[in-house]
């Protein structure tokens, strides 16, 4: 992440992923912290997709 404006679309698009509970990005830290219901159906898969849908990349 680049700016705080990157960081913002990251939560947004997070956010809109059904069993998310909560999500803090930190551009400066290029972090993604993320509060979600691990019974949820691929819910990983979803919160990473959302990421890489604004332009960022998910890495680890």
């Amino acid at each position: 992440m680049d700016d705080d404006a990157t960081a913002a679309k990251v939560d947004g698009a997070v956010k809109a992923v059904a069993g998310v509970t909560s999500v803090s990005s930190v551009a400066a830290k290029c972090q993604v912290c993320v509060d979600f219901d691990e019974g949820t159906a691929g819910i990983e898969d979803a919160i990473n997709a959302a990421i890489s849908s604004v332009g960022v990349a998910v890495l680890g």
